[in-house]
């Protein structure tokens, strides 16, 4: 049990911080400071900032899908 806990915070500090990165970057600020924004924000109501995150997380996703630069014209 405590063996699939730590596989599953592996895979979300390996790949679910991009959100975080990302928007500090766009903002110009600190991922760091941005994950704690997040878990503020969580605590204070309820778990929205949660919500919010995996908004983001899926609208980032979706982006990338939708504008992935492509080598050539022949790529289509």
């Amino acid at each position: 049990m405590i063996q699939l806990v730590y596989k599953i915070r592996h895979y979300l500090e390996k790949r679910g911080f991009y959100v975080s990165s990302r928007l500090a970057d766009k903002l110009g600020m600190r991922a760091k400071s941005v994950r704690l924004f997040f878990i503020y924000v969580s605590f204070a109501t309820l778990g929205v900032g949660f919500a919010i995150y995996l908004t983001l997380a899926f609208w980032l996703k979706l982006k990338d899908l939708v504008y992935t630069k492509r080598s050539s014209v022949f790529d289509l």
